[in-house]
């Protein structure tokens, strides 16, 4: 009675041992390989400086570049410029426009902008990420307190993701976003 049960628990036991073999054997590995691959390191960004520059022009600027690197590029501003239109430490993207506006076109505008509002010109969109109050001012509808809106909701909620955010800003609704959606873009 011993012998067999001895050769029962040997049988038990070769069983498993037989089982975890194929177990081990037929199971699917585990991981695989991972090859890192370093990221293309991105290029230059485009931008177009004019307006009241010494050169302007399309410049090739690092990526990260700000506005004041931009103007340096185009060899500074011109006696007329008005530098505090701008600001000059925003990021720059690929195929950004830069545009220095001059003193007499400047006063201009801000004169004007009190009774009548004036469009872009024809296929120029105002970037409401980087637009000065100045800028925001040209734009049908928009007076310096709903300049100043769009500036402080960018400052507090970070850039627009997409030109349909505006109408989170306090004082623009779907009436006043008709009015802008051709007019304005957010790269």
């Amino acid at each position: 009675m011993f012998r067999r049960a001895a050769l029962m628990l040997a049988g038990i036991l070769m069983g498993l041992l037989s089982a975890g073999i194929f177990s081990l054997v037929s199971s699917k590995p585990r991981g695989h390989a991972v090859a890192l691959l370093h990221p293309p390191t991105p290029g230059p960004v485009q931008v177009h400086v004019c307006g009241a520059v010494n050169q302007p022009g399309v410049y090739a600027l690092p990526r990260g570049s700000i506005v004041e690197h931009a103007i340096e590029a185009a060899g500074g501003f011109t006696p007329e410029a008005v530098p505090s239109a701008l600001n000059l430490a925003a990021v720059l993207e690929d195929g950004q426009k830069v545009h220095v506006p001059e003193q007499e076109n400047h006063a201009v505008s801000i004169a004007s902008s009190a009774y009548t509002t004036v469009d872009p010109a024809p296929g120029e969109l105002i970037n409401i990420n980087t637009a000065t109050a100045s800028e925001l001012d040209l734009l049908p509808g928009i007076g310096p307190s709903l300049a100043n809106n769009i500036i402080e909701h960018r400052q507090n909620y970070g850039p627009f993701t997409s030109i349909e955010d505006i109408i989170n800003v306090s004082g623009i609704g779907p009436a006043k976003f008709a009015e802008l959606r051709d007019l304005i873009t957010v790269h």
